[in-house]
């Protein structure tokens, strides 16, 4: 069992457990620390914040971002309380999203899937829409039978309900993040889909536009990447991180502080962390 995992989902974005009840599950099986990192949204952030006893509670967040040749996200961590930049930029994704949102019931209509949104927003429950709860009404209806096949039949790219989702830039997202005193975090850098020259290449140049570390363990990463992500952050003097990518029932193979087989997450990582944020005289508070 990891003593942390600071990459996890709520009711908030596209996770099945309020935020509150993840907290209180983190603190169930015993760990340390975690962070609540939902899609384009901080609004979990005090009710989990306030749910935590026995851990040590990070406020995040994870950004999408523009990235060809592959997916890339951004994490974000030890958001503050009163933030400067980030709202009026969340804003800004939460209303491209629910365009997006839109033209996605739209696509399903033209293949004869009846979905609206009004059922949309009610399987959210007040959190942030998006493919995940489409997904679920999709099986509810009778129209896949899991929501990963729901995704693979309907909602991936180049197939009858997809649409394009608005990205920042990587610098954009960066940026952002910097300016509340983010620590960053690179998520699942398997997803890139690069070869390690072009990635070394890809992490110093993040690190020049102000990337602070790697999610080096990550339920997927085969120990061959796990190896060379955790040597190329040797290399590049960049932080190691650890998350399970936890979205409860929406993706029940992986599990909290655990992942699939077992998650390698210190609680020295993030003292690590914390000692380089001291240095930048950043705070280090939960």
């Amino acid at each position: 069992m990891a003593e942390i995992d600071l990459h996890t989902h709520s009711t908030a974005s596209d996770g099945t457990l309020s935020p509150s009840a993840l907290v209180q599950h983190a603190e169930a099986i015993g760990l340390k620390a975690m962070a609540l990192t939902d899609h384009d949204t901080v609004a979990g952030l005090d009710e989990a914040a306030q749910a935590a006893t026995r851990l040590e509670f990070i406020r995040g967040c994870e950004l999408s971002v523009h990235f060809p040749q592959g997916s890339m996200h951004i994490l974000g961590l030890w958001l503050p309380r009163r933030m400067q930049q980030l709202p009026a930029l969340l804003h800004d994704l939460a209303r491209k999203r629910a365009q997006r949102n839109e033209r996605i019931l739209e696509n399903l209509r033209r293949h004869g899937v009846a979905i609206d949104d009004a059922e949309l927003q009610a399987c959210a429950a007040g959190g942030v829409v998006g493919r995940p709860h489409v997904a679920r009404l999709l099986v509810e209806k009778g129209h896949a039978a899991s929501i990963h096949e729901a995704f693979h039949l309907w909602l991936r790219p180049g197939t009858p309900g997809y649409a394009p989702k608005a990205k920042l830039l990587p610098h954009q997202a960066i940026s952002a993040l910097k300016a509340e005193g983010a620590t960053v975090i690179l998520a699942h850098p398997s997803t890139l889909n690069l070869d390690p020259e072009p990635l070394e290449t890809l992490l110093g140049e993040l690190k020049a536009a102000g990337l602070d570390g790697v999610e080096v363990y990550y339920p997927l990463h085969t120990p061959a990447q796990t190896r060379l992500f955790a040597e190329l952050c040797r290399r590049l003097d960049l932080l190691e991180s650890a998350g399970s990518d936890f979205h409860g029932d929406n993706k029940p193979s992986i599990a909290l502080g655990r992942g699939k087989d077992g998650l390698h997450g210190p609680y020295a990582l993030v003292e690590r962390m914390k000692a380089v944020r001291a240095r930048m005289g950043l705070p280090v508070e939960a």
